[in-house]
């Protein structure tokens, strides 16, 4: 029976945040029962876009120091990285706040690169994932809760979209996303290759709306953690009195046989009834998910512009 970790929290302020994490991670065992000495431990958060600051849109730098913090007494050598929709990782964690952790920490930031891998579904055999996390000895997934204008919401599951690389998101809306069940399997079939080893979610501050960047930020004082991505995000459904059958991730790993269904999960702190959340705002709309093709070459060349252009310009203005 999957495990997941859920309390109240309301602050990022670093000491109070790092109680928290502990608290949060001790049923699970402590980040020693994850990390071990000399592992390489990537630390995956959401970067999705550095033009929406203070809108919540990323996973809070606070965050990532706690969890880099604990990686490192564990004896394990934390970096961290991303595929943003536009730019670098770099770029877009500098953008918000993130350079500040990185130096006091000695905590790296790499850029993602693809090759193909094998995975357990024939129909997504091809699939182009980062080295980075297929190499690493532990990873741990770090998603921002929030509501999304094509999936209805994106946690855990959906954050490790971001461990395709480049562009090649943009090519799988155009391939995948004209079938809402094609493509909520795709993202549970990357989450399932990836196979984080520990997930924990921040839901200190989420964001409603029309996410996942066009909404506006929400308190939600909720931390989650499981060794089990998709546990975790079938009890985040719950805590936001959300309807699964609307969530394309959701019935996708519940078909695919990777969800142990609701009833099945232990809550060794608080339950997600102790958190509910019955006002939680979601999209407007939802917009189709697939992409077509001059929306791909003109997404392509925005994120070449910033990535080779605009940022290298940043850098040498500041120097």
């Amino acid at each position: 029976m999957p495990t997941v970790s859920l309390i109240r929290a309301d602050s990022y302020e670093r000491q109070r945040l790092r109680a928290y994490v502990e608290t949060l991670l001790e049923p699970l065992g402590g980040m020693r029962a994850f990390v071990k000495e000399g592992d390489r431990v990537l630390l995956k958060p959401n970067l999705l876009t550095s033009g929406r600051l203070g809108k919540e849109c990323i996973t809070r730098p606070e965050l990532v120091y706690c969890v880099a913090q604990l990686v490192q007494e564990a004896g394990g050598k934390p970096f961290f990285g991303d595929s943003p929709a536009f730019g670098t990782a770099k770029g877009v964690a500098e953008a918000n706040g993130y350079l500040p952790i990185m130096e006091e920490l000695n905590l790296p930031v790499v850029e993602f690169h693809g090759q193909r891998y094998e995975t357990a579904s024939l129909t997504f055999n091809h699939l182009r994932l980062c080295k980075e996390a297929m190499d690493a000895d532990v990873v741990i997934n770090l998603p921002k809760m929030k509501s999304h204008m094509q999936l209805t919401l994106t946690m855990g599951v959906k954050n490790l979209f971001g461990c395709v690389p480049g562009k090649m998101k943009a090519w799988w809306h155009m391939e995948a996303g004209k079938d809402e069940n094609r493509f909520g399997e795709m993202l549970v079939e990357t989450a399932r290759a990836i196979n984080p080893d520990l997930t924990i979610l921040d839901g200190i501050i989420g964001h409603e709306g029309n996410g996942p960047s066009g909404g506006e930020p929400r308190q939600l004082n909720v931390l989650g953690a499981s060794s089990d991505v998709f546990a975790l995000d079938r009890s985040l459904v719950e805590i936001l009195n959300v309807d699964p059958t609307l969530v394309p991730t959701i019935t996708a790993q519940e078909r695919l046989g990777l969800s142990s269904g609701f009833a099945d999960i232990q809550y060794p702190l608080q339950r997600p009834g102790e958190l509910q959340v019955l006002d939680w705002k979601l999209p407007d709309a939802l917009m189709p998910i697939d992409f077509g093709m001059p929306r791909v070459i003109k997404s392509t060349f925005k994120h070449l512009y910033i990535r080779f252009i605009k940022e290298p310009l940043k850098t040498y203005a500041q120097q």
